[in-house]
């Protein structure tokens, strides 16, 4: 994770009542500096010049780094879990609702790499605080997936396996797409959309055909 880049950004004074502003930025910044010099590399000096302000003016925001570590880890489980209970919802078919999720998870992966990396990256964790308070959120939203593909179990359109290790063979195979593009920057990777496409259709097909 040593490629991931840390751009130093010193932001502009906020207006009062902008605070909500000012702790979205701490949380990107620290994102940024987990990812590239882990979490015992960090410091709350290190976040406050990314940020431009002072170590005081931090802590009025969090209480330590923990706590930082920790807002960034339950915003992202929060985020997925509300699109998961979006896309399961919906009316549509469960093939459908499954690849919308799916695809919803590794474009979040994509789009956030900062986060997914200190969320789902593999190894050890960041820190033991990474992962408290979250576990219940992911499995809600594993849970929430795992009921849809229940659905073409029961309905029999599953090609084989049982719900629990399709369920877990389709999650690991997204993940080791987006974890490897995320983290190796210097690879000349096809187009994402492309990427993405192929990954489903080949996942798809071959475990719950149309």
């Amino acid at each position: 994770m040593s490629d991931v880049a840390v751009i130093t950004r010193r932001s502009a004074r906020k207006a009062k009542g902008d605070g909500h502003l000012r702790r979205a930025e701490i949380l990107d910044a620290a994102e940024r500096i987990f990812v590239a010099e882990g979490y015992e590399g960090a410091t709350i000096r290190r976040i406050a010049d990314e940020v431009g302000v002072s170590s005081t003016a931090l802590y009025m925001h969090f209480k330590d780094k923990s706590c930082i570590l920790h807002e960034i880890c339950e915003r992202t489980m929060q985020q997925l879990l509300d699109r998961n209970t979006e896309i399961a919802g919906r009316g549509a078919d469960a093939r459908v609702r499954l690849r919308a999720m799916l695809e919803a998870y590794m474009l979040w992966g994509f789009e956030h790499p900062n986060a997914y990396l200190l969320v789902f990256g593999g190894g050890r964790p960041v820190s033991a605080v990474q992962h408290i308070g979250t576990t219940g959120l992911g499995a809600q939203c594993y849970e929430i997936f795992c009921r849809v593909v229940g659905e073409l179990g029961e309905a029999g359109r599953l090609k084989k396996g049982d719900t629990e290790a399709v369920a877990q063979a389709l999650w690991a195979a997204c993940h080791g797409m987006v974890a490897l593009v995320v983290s190796r920057p210097e690879v000349k990777w096809a187009p994402q959309d492309e990427l993405l496409a192929l990954t489903l259709d080949g996942l798809l097909d071959g475990l719950a055909p149309a």
